[in-house]
């Protein structure tokens, strides 16, 4: 796993950075479409979609999906785009990332005290079942490539992000999971996503050893895995890691026809 671990510094300024994310996330982004899917026992699942604004007849466009972290759990639909949730819903918005990269971009939200996973069973949830069948239902009704889905999530997102790969693998072309762990037994079963994994070393909400530990499992099932530590960070990385170029390129690359690192 040495070979594959890279180490960032954070750059200063961050307190200037920090009050125009704090500025920007008092406005609602109405380009986000607010929607929610509700199953037979009448439970729902909120969620936000963005769509493209140009879209070519005969092209179809990658679906970016991310998964909040805890405080963006709730029912109002807001909360999964904003606060500290904001740049990993936003970024995919911004006009030149859209001009280079149009794409889907879809931010469900999920009630409080609730996990993408079960720790106590092996089977879905019943919000993961909702999750599932939403994509399976957006892939019909919308022209997206289904050869490029991609899913990233933050904190709670990012242990969302390791199980659901694990869980249909054969949907996704690439993951970006954030200060996030899973189960290692997953690997085999997912080792067909193309994975960058980053954590903070100094994280103190989710320990940085949960990463490395996926990480070298996947490494040893032959995945095409990356793996980014940030060497002082703690555990709210996710803003230097949405605003990454590198990485918003890497993504895009993505696609199950053809994995490029």
């Amino acid at each position: 796993m040495k070979n594959s671990i890279l180490f960032y510094k954070f750059v200063m300024g961050f307190t200037v950075l920090g009050f125009l994310i704090s500025c920007q996330n008092q406005k609602i982004d109405h380009r986000f479409q607010n929607e929610f899917c509700i199953n037979s026992t009448g439970k729902k699942l909120p969620y936000r979609i963005f769509i493209p604004e140009q879209q070519d007849s005969i092209q179809k466009y990658p679906l970016i999906i991310f998964l909040h972290g805890g405080t963006g759990a709730g029912t109002n639909n807001i909360d999964q785009i904003s606060g500290k949730n904001r740049s990993g819903s936003h970024i995919w918005l911004e006009e030149e990332i859209q001009l280079k990269y149009p794409a889907f971009v879809l931010c469900p939200q999920l009630p409080p005290f609730q996990r993408w996973n079960d720790p106590l069973s092996d089977s879905l949830t019943v919000y993961t079942k909702m999750f599932f069948n939403l994509i399976d239902s957006l892939m019909i009704t919308n022209p997206i490539d289904t050869n490029r889905i991609y899913l990233t999530g933050q904190s709670l997102g990012g242990w969302g992000v390791w199980y659901l790969i694990g869980k249909r693998p054969e949907i996704f072309a690439a993951a970006i999971p954030v200060c996030g762990g899973g189960n290692p037994e997953t690997a085999n079963a997912a080792k067909s996503v193309a994975i960058w994994a980053f954590h903070g070393a100094f994280d103190r909400d989710v320990s940085v050893e949960k990463s490395r530990e996926m990480v070298e499992v996947f490494e040893e099932t032959g995945s095409d895995i990356k793996y980014t530590e940030f060497f002082f960070g703690g555990h709210s990385i996710w803003d230097d890691v949405y605003s990454d170029q590198n990485v918003i390129d890497w993504l895009f690359k993505q696609s199950k026809n053809n994995k490029s690192f």
